[in-house]
């Protein structure tokens, strides 16, 4: 098998670059047939993946976070829709949060997630596409979308430059509680439901978890052809705080403030005010008005845990 293997060489502060020999000696050691190339740029991922696709790679690889794995997945996307469906989607995971590698039953650090290639377990999972915010064309996501709170999270996680993780979110809550945070009136149409309400947040899920192990949907699979949403009134700063926990564990639902739904088809719509949002991590839009959610059946092969 040809392995193309993409590295974002800034991905986990730095981590990226620092584990490139780890990888290279890796292969190198266990014959594998491979290309390995650096990102540069913003999107450049898209670009390597969506050619190595056409190229016919057996597999293509993303050694990164989420945010290139999101880019990664778009380009892949792209090349699949013009009929290039040979490759399969792997991950080495030395990104911050490793999300999408922790929904999708990917080992979470660097000398597992090489192992999975060798062991090439393989399945094929559910894609979501988003459309609206900055991009009213559409664009993939593997994990997860974050609406309100959890994407102003990410962006204050993001400013921390001194660790990385779990951490560096709880972070990001702390300064997002205290600084920010408005939520606004929403309607979210989840299928055939309406919801109105003051939203703290809304998660839309493929995968499990967001902000490096806070377990959004821990319910959630993702081969089952639906969403797992959980839904955030509006709370306190002090209540907020007190939810934290609960999170982490996963045990939210049953909260007076939380809402669990399952969907194929998700519509958010700001009727008061306006949301930031993020697609994986990646922000999708700082000030939206409306996103359309929908999910896409068994639509990607990817090699996992």
């Amino acid at each position: 098998m040809r392995y193309f293997i993409i590295v974002n060489p800034i991905s986990g502060r730095g981590l990226g670059e620092r584990s490139i020999p780890a990888i290279e000696e890796f292969c190198k050691q266990n014959q594998l047939d491979y290309k390995l190339v650096r990102t540069e740029r913003v999107w450049h991922a898209a670009e390597l993946a969506e050619q190595a696709a056409r190229d016919d790679y057996d597999v293509i690889v993303c050694a990164s976070g989420d945010g290139t794995i999101n880019e990664a997945l778009n380009g892949l996307m792209k090349a699949r829709h013009s009929s290039h469906t040979h490759s399969a989607f792997g991950v080495i995971s030395i990104g911050t949060g490793n999300d999408f590698s922790g929904g999708m039953g990917i080992p979470t650090d660097l000398e597992n997630s090489l192992q999975t290639l060798l062991v090439n377990k393989r399945k094929k999972i559910d894609l979501g596409y988003v459309t609206g915010g900055d991009f009213p064309d559409g664009r993939y996501f593997g994990n997860g979308i974050g609406i309100g709170f959890d994407a102003a999270v990410g962006t204050a996680a993001s400013k921390v430059r001194w660790t990385r993780g779990l951490p560096a979110y709880l972070i990001g809550v702390i300064a997002t509680v205290f600084l920010y945070y408005t939520p606004p009136k929403l309607r979210i149409m989840v299928d055939a439901e309406e919801i109105n309400q003051r939203s703290l947040m809304v998660s839309v899920m493929n995968g499990k978890r967001m902000g490096g192990g806070f377990q959004m949907a821990p319910e959630s699979k993702t081969d089952d052809g639906v969403f797992d949403l959980c839904i955030c009134e509006t709370a306190s700063k002090l209540r907020i705080f007190g939810l934290i926990p609960y999170f982490l564990k996963g045990t939210q639902e049953g909260q007076p403030e939380i809402k669990m739904r399952r969907a194929k088809k998700v519509t958010v719509t700001a009727l008061e005010g306006d949301f930031p949002a993020h697609a994986d991590g990646e922000m999708i839009c700082y000030t939206g008005k409306e996103l359309v959610i929908e999910i896409m059946p068994a639509e990607l092969e990817i090699i996992t845990g």
